[in-house]
């Protein structure tokens, strides 16, 4: 779960402090697995019948099985799917870990098409067997997603995205119908945001596994996220808000349904932990525009018969069916939407129509009503955050809270979580009240001009071809601001002319064909710079490019980046090339016979070797070889077997091919986890270190080490995400 606005604690029990090994379950007995006043106010509440509550806790006091989804995106998916179960899971069937046999992985029986699946034994036994297209995320976190029912024209919003694990599932479902033609391009976009700075780098990092032309990252406070304008019509001036057609908000929160994995709540937590939480997610005044919280402001921006789906990872009903509850009441064009017969495998309880906050970190401070709470105490009725909107609504039966789904981990072996689906109902008048307001208000603003900086090492600038004419919104300065997580420091976003000479020569160079949608290509440098690298989105994040100054919207990242410029040895050009990450969006605009057909021989020499010699191929490849430029091609590798490995799929890959040898462009941990899975052993160091004399150009270059130590330390450990092996596949 992401964060919709900065907080000292809070989230997925995030941000709670304490020692390196304070969440390690195998450092706690279960007898210290206790807290009374958890006991009793969860049992005051009645989460959970009378006759389940030992099971209950008994779950609470297990290990977290380990859980992971199969990309789901790309035709490979399934193809990946049964792989795992025909190959891996077997091998997996008498695996011993610290004198223990562990049971092999079991698919997920409610998640869609068999694409995830779990095991009782310890991640660390695991991990290094499922590098892949493998995401290792927490069972209950895919439930919003798939909740939300994405399709490739809608226009999604995550608001709290971070560190992106249910963000990967939304770009798969906008990609759900990616083929070799142009329409894997998807007409909607997905809106990712987050306010920590840091934490939006992390969401970048972990999109380009998924590169999607239809993405953006914005770095605002959730609660306060500004309307982003579109033009209203071919020809006109006049700009309207974008509304979305689905929006998550999975929400800050105090995290009691992670108890399994972060054990530290077994010591921290208090009763009164959610209560501040509620106000920051909704508040119970309509007339709030730009300081309203998260949920009312999601509500805002939804179209009309546009959906909601609000989660946390907390059981406690004050953050959860409270929240819904007052913005049911705020809101009266929507309403919950009954979602039980979908996922029919999975199991769960109707949310709560009773519960009774408490006014401090005791349990005897609980009161049915809020007039009972100021009648029994003023003085602290007084001083407290506590509002009647903490309680249930008198006409509580008339919303239908039911309808909301609570995930217990008795019930299926998971975490504690809970969800709610939200409909706009189609009402005319508001939504163009608020169309007209934001035409008059919402005007461009000139931003902070401050000295142009180069950014990020991957966008420096080298001394060859200037970027021509700016064509972006506003976009002549790198800005540095508050309003998500501090200081702001992003280049501006220009789109190149379709004529520009340096464009034309990278898409004459890598053979692309007259389709190639060149009138979206950006690049992040000011006006007059080098074009180092080159991006491409589609129509509508173009619009948005155009319509809005980037610093307001604090736009951290848009599309995906497809070219890089690629320097040559002495005396050589230095040219562009496809990068592994953009080859997927880039494939249904390459002319099919510029493409090579390699095989599995060929393969094993890319792969196991660094810089392999022209001359250590075959002589029917050396021959294709030597007919061709210096420069960025691209290699299909069709099914096969060779020596006990096989392929079972179309593969295609970069390639770089200078004076006298022969590179694969793919960064080292994606091609050491290539090699693992196709031929069963990891690339040899031997050959990660020496480049041959004359080789030219360097390999693709390796994610840089801070990035990696970021992800790692950010990265919450039931959403970590596992290298790609395949790169670059057919879809």
């Amino acid at each position: 779960m992401g964060r919709g606005r900065p907080r000292k604690k809070g989230g997925r029990g995030e941000g709670r402090g304490g020692k390196k090994d304070e969440y390690r379950t195998d450092l706690i007995e279960k007898s210290d697995m206790k807290n009374e006043r958890f006991f009793a106010y969860y049992k005051a509440q009645k989460i959970v019948p009378e006759d389940e509550w030992e099971s209950f806790l008994e779950a609470l006091r297990t290990p977290l099985p380990t859980t992971f989804r199969v990309a789901g995106s790309r035709q490979i998916a399934q193809s990946l799917n049964e792989t795992i179960k025909d190959v891996h899971v077997p091998q997996l069937s008498d695996v011993t870990f610290e004198d223990q046999k562990l049971p092999p992985p079991v698919q997920l029986s409610w998640y869609p098409d068999g694409l995830a699946g779990n095991s009782t034994s310890q991640k660390s036994a695991q991990k290094s067997r499922f590098e892949g297209n493998i995401s290792r995320q927490e069972a209950v976190s895919m439930l919003p997603p798939l909740f939300l029912e994405v399709e490739p024209h809608h226009t999604v919003m995550d608001m709290c995205a971070a560190p992106g694990s249910k963000t990967a599932q939304l770009l798969e479902a906008l990609h759900a119908q990616d083929t070799l033609t142009s329409t894997s391009i998807p007409s909607g976009l997905l809106v990712a945001n987050d306010s920590d700075y840091k934490r939006t780098h992390l969401l970048i990092h972990q999109s380009a596994r998924l590169p999607s032309p239809a993405f953006m990252v914005t770095n605002l406070d959730a609660s306060n996220y500004p309307s982003i304008k579109l033009p209203a019509g071919s020809g006109s001036n006049r700009k309207e808000q974008l509304l979305f057609d689905r929006i998550l908000c999975d929400v800050p929160c105090s995290g009691d349904g992670t108890i399994r994995k972060n054990i530290g709540i077994w010591k921290s937590w208090q009763p009164n932990d959610g209560n501040g939480l509620h106000g920051n997610i909704v508040k119970l005044d309509p007339q709030t525009d730009y300081n309203c919280a998260i949920l009312q402001r999601a509500m805002k921006m939804l179209k009309p018969n546009g959906r909601i789906v609000y989660s946390t990872c907390s059981i406690n009903p004050v953050e959860n069916e409270g929240v819904i509850a007052a913005a049911l009441e705020s809101s009266p064009e929507f309403q919950l939407v009954d979602v039980s017969s979908s996922l029919p495998e999975l199991k769960r309880r109707p949310g709560m129509t009773s519960w009774r906050p408490t006014a401090d970190k005791s349990i005897s401070t609980m009161y049915e009503t809020y007039e009972a709470f100021v009648s029994a105490d003023p003085q602290a009725a007084a001083s407290t955050k506590l509002t009647a909107g903490h309680w249930p609504p008198a006409n509580v039966d008339e919303l239908n809270l039911d309808r909301c789904m609570r995930i217990y981990p008795h019930l299926q072996d998971s975490g504690g979580f809970f969800v709610a689906v939200l409909e706009r109902k189609h009402v005319e008048a508001k939504p163009n009240r608020e169309r007209k307001r934001t035409a008059e208000n919402m005007e461009p603003s000139e931003p902070e001009t401050k000295k142009p900086r180069l950014g990020s090492e991957s966008d420096a600038i080298t001394p060859d071809v200037p970027v021509q004419s700016t064509s972006g919104a506003d976009a002549k300065s790198t800005t540095e601001s508050g309003g998500g997580g501090g200081s702001f420091k992003e280049m501006p976003y220009t789109f190149l002319s379709p004529r520009d000479p340096t464009l034309l020569s990278c898409i004459s160079r890598l053979r692309l064909t007259s389709e190639f949608p060149s009138s979206n290509v950006l690049v992040r440098n000011p006006e007059g710079d080098v074009v180092r690298s080159m991006y491409l989105t589609n129509d509508l994040i173009k619009q948005i490019i155009l319509a809005n100054d980037f610093t307001k919207i604090r736009l951290t990242a848009a599309g995906t980046k497809v070219f890089t410029k690629q320097e040559g040895g002495k005396g050589i050009e230095a040219q562009y090339r496809i990068l592994g990450e953009g080859l997927p969006v880039v494939l249904p605009y390459t002319n099919p016979q510029s493409i090579i057909t390699g095989d599995m021989n060929i393969l094993k020499t890319l792969v196991l070797s660094h810089y392999p010699l022209c001359t250590s191929f075959e002589e029917s490849f050396r021959a294709v070889l030597d007919t061709l430029e210096l420069g960025c091609h691209i290699v299909k590798f069709p099914p096969g077997e060779l020596d006990g490995a096989s392929l079972s799929h179309d593969l295609l890959v970069p390639i770089w091919k200078s004076g006298v040898s022969v590179s694969l462009m793919v960064d080292k941990k994606a091609k050491n986890a290539m090699s693992l899975r196709i031929f069963g052993k990891e690339v040899p160091p031997s050959a990660r270190e020496k480049k041959p004399k004359g080789a030219g150009a360097e390999a693709a270059p390796e994610p840089e080490a801070e990035v990696e130590a970021e992800e790692e330390a950010m990265m919450d450990d039931a959403e970590a995400t596992t290298p790609e092996v395949v790169v670059v596949q057919a879809f």
